[in-house]
């Protein structure tokens, strides 16, 4: 298939990368904010559809898993969208529980803003996050 069959297609053909992961943009579907990016193998994206629960693969447990199983902030599916080339996913959600997506507890993975002051590049954690304490 030619990408130019892949942009216009009705065929789902995600294209995993040499290391067999699709990357996952996980975004609230209430407020659109980008919650999560994470990476799935093709198990993971079979049980996210069949489910319509996020599952996930974690390459630093090499292990697959589902999201909020041990917390229960689940990830239920409202949409999933993949990109033109079909090497990228959208996943809209509704998170269960405490609305947490973040293993450390936030809302968010994105509790930090990228500063330049001075010429020196810091982080700065955003008020009312819910990220961890400044160290």
């Amino acid at each position: 298939m030619h990408d130019h069959d892949l942009e216009t297609t009705i065929e789902f053909r995600p294209r995993f990368g040499a290391d067999g992961l699709i990357p996952a943009i996980v975004t609230d579907a209430a407020s659109g904010e980008v919650v999560m990016f994470a990476w799935m193998n093709e198990e993971a994206l079979r049980l996210t559809l069949s489910t319509r629960v996020a599952h996930y693969w974690s390459r630093s447990r090499q292990a697959l898993w589902k999201k909020g199983e041990t917390s229960g902030n689940t990830q239920s599916i409202v949409e999933l969208r993949i990109d033109c080339d079909q090497d990228a996913l959208w996943l809209r959600v509704e998170t269960a529980g405490d609305g947490v997506n973040c293993h450390t507890g936030a809302r968010s993975c994105f509790y930090r803003l990228v500063t330049d002051a001075d010429g020196e590049t810091r982080l700065a954690f955003i008020p009312d996050e819910g990220g961890p304490e400044p160290v």
